[in-house]
């Protein structure tokens, strides 16, 4: 399935973009919390989107001189994002965590080799986890009404914020576990 395919039509459903925007929005505090595009990778896909007739564009100038394409959903666009929107999907299989598949090979390590990039990661995830609560504290006072923009920034970014929380949680019980050598409470895997 082409995922970006469908951030960029759910972009462009909101307002009509030009490419800088919508690598912009890619770029933001909201998108880039849980989806990453490149440059390269959003302007093949805008092409084969026109193709499909999914979404069009118009010529305008910006500034003096400069042309750039404005890109607007068409209906169709609407009726495949909204179907997609729809779709009830199942879980990817394996979230893909380098630092976590260096933990399962720990074991070549040495203990203060493996403790140096624990702490490492923990300053990392703490910061960004940190960061995170002081965008969502500093751009949501209150809660987004229902059938905003404003309310999908808020749930990501708040979800972005328990999962950088719960990360320095099992980073902060790994470094227990390597020096006290103990496991902690046993995590109740019955629900």
């Amino acid at each position: 399935m082409r995922n970006l395919k469908y951030a960029i039509l759910g972009l462009v459903n909101r307002e009509p973009m030009t490419g800088y925007d919508i690598k912009k929005a890619f770029d933001s505090r909201g998108l880039t919390n849980f989806w990453h595009a490149e440059h390269s990778q959003i302007y093949p896909e805008m092409k084969k989107l026109v193709a499909e007739g999914l979404v069009e564009y118009e010529t305008v100038i910006r500034g003096e001189k400069l042309e750039t394409k404005l890109y607007r959903i068409t209906p169709a666009g609407k009726k495949d994002f909204h179907d997609w929107l729809r779709d009830d999907v199942e879980i990817e299989r394996t979230y893909k965590d380098v630092f976590r598949l260096r933990t399962f090979f720990n074991e070549s390590l040495s203990q203060e080799e493996y403790l140096k990039l624990l702490r490492s990661q923990l300053m990392q995830h703490r910061q960004k986890r940190d960061m995170l609560r002081f965008y969502l504290e500093t751009d949501f006072s209150t809660l987004p009404r229902f059938k905003t923009k404003q309310m999908g920034d808020y749930l990501v970014l708040d979800g972005a914020v328990r999962r950088e929380t719960t990360y320095v949680e099992w980073l902060e019980h790994c470094i227990d576990v390597f020096e006290n050598g103990t496991p902690g409470e046993p995590v109740d895997l019955i629900e």
